[in-house]
């Protein structure tokens, strides 16, 4: 028997621990049973979880986190407060994401990535840990954005780079090289320019 008919065997119930005024839709599953030591899924007050979304168990969230339909958020995921999580996006597993964090519609999040605070990710932004994909056996790294990062549309940024406090990348590009703080990053592959001052001054949320 597998792991997972073995779940169905025991019929599990979700494990969550809910915050005051939190909103689940029917069709959302918050602490889902991924492991039998799974702890409960923490979820803040004043969130709204909305229908297809689906929260693991050892997920630790603030309050005023919202979704967007059939997002996931993976196990040992910690989220801060205030934080958007668009339509089919996905945070993969040991994140940490910071406060005042936006998450647009079809961002996808590698396991072993950091966000910071007041970070804004475009729709369809792609964050990659696997420098050899099936070629190397090697240990997976994901990005850190600092606070007040913005990232556009379409964008990607490769394995272990890091996008400084204040960066901005714009839409399409594709980061292979840590971007300093307060820099414009834009092209494939993405090169390095001063911020134009409409663009600095940091996120506002």
């Amino acid at each position: 028997m597998t792991r997972r008919d073995s779940r169905k065997e025991k019929n599990e119930e979700p494990r969550a621990a809910l915050g005051e005024n939190v909103v689940v839709d029917p069709g959302a599953t918050v602490g889902y049973v991924y492991d039998d030591t799974a702890e409960p899924a923490v979820v803040g007050a004043e969130s709204t979880i909305r229908s297809g979304t689906t929260i693991y168990c050892d997920v630790d969230i603030g309050s005023g986190f919202t979704t967007g339909h059939d997002a996931m958020v993976r196990e040992h995921t910690t989220v801060g407060d205030d934080v958007v999580l668009g339509t089919k996006s996905v945070l993969d597993s040991r994140i940490q994401v910071g406060s005042e964090v936006s998450i647009q519609t079809g961002v996808y999040v590698p396991a072993e990535s950091e966000i910071g605070d007041r970070v804004f990710l475009g729709p369809n932004a792609v964050l990659t840990n696997d420098p050899y994909p099936l070629r190397q056996d090697v240990d997976l790294t994901g990005p850190t954005l600092e606070d007040n990062v913005s990232v556009g549309a379409n964008a990607t940024v490769l394995p272990d780079v890091t996008i400084g406090e204040g960066a901005f990348v714009a839409a399409g590009a594709v980061v292979t090289q840590d971007v300093p703080p307060g820099r414009l990053a834009l092209g494939v592959p993405a090169e390095h320019r001063p911020l134009p001052e409409e663009l600095r001054g940091g996120n506002r949320t």
